[in-house]
């Protein structure tokens, strides 16, 4: 965290406009603050208008109706126009707000109507001076826009007052200079709001896009944290060798539907797989050999089965599944399906002639059982009748010797 506000820190220093010094984050911070910049410049432009309109009348308590008057008031309505007309583009197109082309041209036409009007309006000095100081705090407060527009804006404002002063208006030079103190004093303060303002509007920003890279971070941080641990469950849960269960993941599974099957009532039928002469096999041509096998044994047993059946490795080359919903006879067929598919694998480096076969012994969960292993001591009895019998074959627990499947 003190990484992170040092780097914001850092990104958000400001220049002399009160700018980020960083261009990107300066972007940044003009495209999130468009719409808001558009919605406060249209609000000052209405602002403008109606105060220009709103003179009008004043103009007409002073003057009466006169060629003077007409040409006051077809000024201020040209300003008020302007202001208008850029406040509907502004509306249509937000974007307009941080393009200095239309808001210059609009910002000449209103400045330069004060000053005219400040030609043909038979107010006083002191009348013109405080609308002068009023319209360049104006321009700082109302005006979202870089520093260095405003600052010309200003000082058109203020040097054209001041010879407008000097040539047509002509004032003593103790009102002169008081009136480029006021002038000088309006534009401090106005520029000293205008940065504070924007600095603090600009921190504030930086501090957020500090805090959401940070929040970003611990996001990726914790998604990194959630994929590792998943991966430690499955490294936990998975035999690395073959990919199925684990024999503590079958167990955890297997009593779950152990459980499932005595409270509902529903057959569960249990298979142990033996891969007949392994040791053989394993010492003949390698261990290599041996783990190919293994993987090959145990994907093929995988895709004989359910998406609801579970298997798992017992351990060494013995494989055990539970079969959810199966009956003896439902399990009998899967298990000569099972036996007839391993037993059709060819594998390049066994030798001529020489097959991969299983024995499979079944048994199914009682009814009231107490145990999962009872079934499995079970099925482990007949898999082991079944291999003193000549291998590959299916051997239900209980089967009569003579009604055994087998297989050379």
């Amino acid at each position: 965290m003190t990484a992170g506000k040092n780097e914001a820190g850092e990104g958000a220093s400001l220049d002399w406009r009160d700018e980020f010094q960083d261009s990107a984050l300066e972007a940044l911070y003009r495209r999130t603050m468009q719409l808001q910049d558009a919605q406060q410049l249209r609000y000052a432009l209405w602002i403008i208008a109606g105060i220009f309109l709103l003179f009008g009348a004043a103009d007409y308590i002073l003057l009466g109706a006169s060629l003077q008057l007409l040409a006051l008031l077809l000024i201020r309505l040209v300003v008020a126009l302007s202001c208008l007309a850029l406040a509907r583009l502004i509306g249509r197109q937000p974007a307009q707000a941080h393009r200095p082309r239309p808001l210059n041209l609009v910002y000449f036409i209103a400045i330069s109507g004060l000053l005219l009007s400040i030609l043909l309006h038979p107010g006083s000095v002191g009348l013109h001076i405080s609308s002068v100081a009023v319209s360049s705090l104006a321009i700082y407060l109302l005006v979202p826009n870089r520093l260095p527009w405003i600052l010309a804006w200003n000082g058109y404002l203020a040097g054209g007052f001041i010879l407008v002063a000097a040539l047509w208006k002509p004032l003593s030079p103790g009102m002169l200079v008081s009136s480029i103190l006021i002038l000088s004093f309006a534009n401090l303060m106005g520029w000293l709001t205008y940065s504070r303002l924007n600095r603090l509007q600009r921190k504030q920003f930086a501090l957020l896009v500090a805090e959401r890279e940070v929040n970003r971070k611990l996001q990726k941080e914790i998604e990194e944290r959630q994929l590792l641990e998943a991966q430690l469950r499955h490294m936990a849960s998975t035999d690395p060798l073959t990919g199925i269960a684990n024999r503590r993941h079958f167990f955890e599974l297997a009593e779950r539907e152990f459980r499932r099957a005595q409270r509902e009532g529903t057959p569960l039928a249990i298979f142990m797989v033996d891969i007949d002469l392994f040791k053989t096999l394993n010492d003949h041509h390698g261990h290599a050999t041996g783990d190919l096998v293994l993987t090959t044994v145990a994907s093929c047993c995988a895709s004989m089965l359910r998406e609801t059946d579970i298997i798992g490795r017992y351990g060494g080359e013995e494989f055990v599944i539970a079969l959810p919903q199966a009956d003896l006879e439902t399990a009998t067929f899967i298990a000569e399906r099972l036996r007839h598919k391993v037993t059709s694998l060819r594998l390049p480096m066994l030798d001529e002639g020489q097959h991969l076969s299983v024995t499979v012994g079944i048994s199914q969960v009682e009814p009231n059982e107490a145990r999962l292993e009872l079934a499995l001591q079970r099925a482990d009895d007949a898999l082991y009748a079944g291999k003193a019998r000549g291998r590959n074959c299916v051997v239900v627990a209980g089967e009569a010797p003579s009604s055994i499947v087998a297989r050379a």
